[in-house]
């Protein structure tokens, strides 16, 4: 009885949960990587300052 328990518990939250996470960590490394190339591949062009910058800061904030 105790074994099935465990593995209801493993089946329904413990898989769920690492798929979720080890997704979530894919998606950040690729990002990154990607994110990384393109700053590479574009680097000295005046597009990727305002890649950079925040939209939402005003005149005062810089």
């Amino acid at each position: 009885m105790t074994g099935a328990v465990i593995m209801i518990v493993v089946l329904v939250v413990v898989l769920p949960v690492g798929i979720l996470m080890s997704g979530a960590f894919g998606a950040f490394a690729l990002g990154r990587l990607l994110k990384r190339d393109a700053d590479h591949r574009h680097e000295g062009s005046e597009l990727l300052e305002v890649s950079e910058a925040n939209p939402y800061a005003g005149p005062a904030d810089g």
